[in-house]
């Protein structure tokens, strides 16, 4: 026979979790407008969302063009009529896959070439097992425009991973990370991946201009999913809370900012759909003083999917990194083989903030504002 009486709430998640970074360090939390419905005089209840297609950002920086070539050809083809000339605020160049040797003419060529698009940056590869180099190279001395930024991968911390970090910081060379561990193994990943940010990082103060871009493709916003988990299961899911616990206290760096490219998940990045296609109408959907549907587009099931599991992991990045450290991307990680068009995961980034809530401010801030200010444009 039942007493009645209600079992005790379970903690939430992250609560006593080991939350390492600099102290005297205070998490960033979402302001308390965020859960405050408007008043609009005329109810009590919370209004609709917003319909995504009313939540456009101004302008759009790529921070992720995978184009070993130079190419952009099939980049714009991608983006479509979405992001127009006068809407691009220009791309960063990841020149992953150019051989050591040919890297200095690519930054070269680059730079000196004339386009159209600008180009705000270069990621160049540079292999953290191989300790610090004997010296700087060519192409990395000398004030270049666009600025060069330091493309590597993470698998574990090894102490020539952490010499390497540490001396391009030093040496006031920002640092692009593609973190490749495998994070889903449990907290040992985890607390590895805060030991090496640790060690590596300079602790002299204030660092140097360099900053830490967190190319969070293959571990972080967002991390590899099991699509046969439901959603409801994955809240409570070790792995969800890890990443929630873990990812507030990378937060604490002040100089790493995490970048939103899409994810792994053993699936390509759903299409959106053309307005003829058979699809479901989207929970998203507005609607006029009337009652009408205002004209915001409609997700296929899948899209529908993607966008939940994807908002669930924007929403602790926020309340850890805020508005002002997320960066923009469309290219996947080159060492996940994910197939992504950029136009589709463009819409899909886009609604996913705009479904959020996410104002005006704020979606500028993720899609250009943030990587203008941290490629240092004026």
């Amino acid at each position: 026979m039942s007493s009645g009486v209600l079992p005790p709430a379970p903690p939430s998640p992250g609560v006593g979790a080991r939350r390492k970074g600099p102290k005297g360090h205070v998490l960033p939390t979402l302001p308390l407008s965020a859960f405050t419905p408007p008043n609009s005089g005329t109810s009590e209840q919370f209004p609709r969302p917003p319909s995504p297609s009313t939540i456009q950002p101004e302008k759009v920086i790529d921070a992720n063009v995978i184009a070993p070539t130079r190419d952009l050809s099939r980049w714009k083809k991608e983006i479509g009529q979405e992001l127009n000339d006068e809407k691009i605020g220009g791309v960063v160049i990841n020149l992953t896959g150019v051989a050591p040797d040919a890297i200095e003419k690519a930054v070269a060529g680059i730079s000196a070439s004339s386009t159209s698009m600008p180009v705000v940056g270069i990621l160049v590869p540079f292999s953290l097992e191989n300790g610090a180099p004997d010296s700087i190279p060519a192409y990395l001395s000398g004030s270049s425009q666009p600025p060069v930024i330091l493309a590597s991968t993470y698998a574990k911390s090894t102490p020539k991973a952490v010499e390497a970090l540490n001396w391009a910081l030093t040496n006031g060379f920002s640092v692009d990370l593609d973190i490749q561990a495998n994070l889903r193994d449990g907290e040992g990943e985890w607390e590895a991946l805060e030991d090496f940010f640790a060690n590596a990082i300079p602790r002299s103060s204030p660092i140097p201009d360099a900053k830490v871009f967190l190319s969070v493709i293959a571990n972080l916003l967002p991390p590899p999913d099991d699509f046969s988990l439901p959603i409801v299961k994955l809240l409570t899911h070790p792995t969800y809370q890890a990443y929630q616990s873990h990812t507030a206290a990378l937060s604490l760096y002040s100089n790493v900012f995490i970048k939103f490219l899409p994810p792994v998940w053993g699936t390509p990045t759903p299409p959106t759909p053309a307005p003829t296609q058979t699809t479901t109408p989207s929970s998203s959907d507005a609607t006029t003083p009337g009652g009408a549907s205002a004209p915001s587009g409609r997700d296929t099931t899948e899209k529908k999917e993607w966008k939940r599991r994807i908002k669930m992991y924007i929403g602790p990045a926020l309340e850890a990194f805020g508005f002002q450290r997320i960066i923009y991307g469309s290219s996947p990680s080159p060492l996940s083989h994910s197939a992504s068009n950029a136009g589709d995961w463009y819409e899909l980034a886009r609604e996913s903030f705009a479904e959020l809530g996410v104002e005006q401010e704020g979606v500028d801030a993720v899609f250009y504002g943030n990587a203008k200010r941290a490629f240092g444009l004026s």
